[in-house]
């Protein structure tokens, strides 16, 4: 272990966060930050951490944010995957947003639903054909032989869909998670942050409340 490591630090002194800056929606919210990071021109501003738990066991990983409405975070996968997995079985989840150039993060848990076969059919049709082959090429999270194995299952499935659309694999779709907590966090200095949480109460009204760094 290189004991630099311990060393490394940044003293966060960029903006701050008050109560009376927030939007009393946390999606409105969220949108308001997410649009200033976009603007800035960051790359892939839309990396989130999504975290998942099968059998007591957490697992995390990094996907993408490919939708945003008034009732939460969509991205797109393979349901045969071991985060489809985990989920099937579990679907409290977490997500991750860390924009470090804005000394920003945004923390959200909460429930998960499959997107609508019309939402995924959408959005499949307009990725990229490589990743529309792709789709149908990984069998995600099995374990393989070697790379030529994908090389081949991907040449043959070049052949079968050519001089055709690509169609949306049965097992490939959506998931939109459906927040009842999300945390604004804004780095200060000497580790004395902002934290401002917006959880739903008995009524399932939003209330805003900080807490302690």
């Amino acid at each position: 272990m290189d004991h630099n490591i311990a060393k490394i630090r940044h003293d966060y002194q960029l903006k701050g966060l008050h109560e009376d800056d927030l939007n009393p929606d946390p999606l409105k919210q969220f949108r308001l930050w997410f649009q200033e990071i976009i603007d800035s021109g960051i790359s892939e501003p839309n990396a989130m951490v999504l975290a998942t738990v099968s059998g007591g066991r957490p697992s995390a990983r990094v996907v993408l944010l490919k939708d945003l409405d008034d009732t939460g975070f969509s991205f797109f996968t393979n349901y045969q995957s071991k985060k489809g997995e985990s989920i099937a079985g579990n679907p409290q989840v977490a997500l991750t947003f860390f924009w470090k150039e804005f000394e920003r993060q945004v923390r959200i848990e909460g429930r998960v639903t499959k997107t609508s076969d019309s939402e995924s059919a959408e959005y499949f049709a307009v990725r990229p054909r490589g990743s529309q082959i792709g789709a149908w090429v990984s069998d995600q999270s099995e374990v393989i032989p070697n790379r030529r194995f994908l090389e081949e299952k991907t040449w043959a499935f070049e052949d079968k869909f050519e001089g055709g659309e690509v169609p949306r694999p049965p097992h490939w779709g959506g998931y939109r998670v459906i927040p009842d907590y999300i945390e604004f966090w804004q780095g200060r200095p000497s580790r004395l942050h902002d934290r401002l949480v917006y959880s739903k109460d008995e009524d399932g009204n939003w209330k805003i409340e900080r807490l302690s760094p």
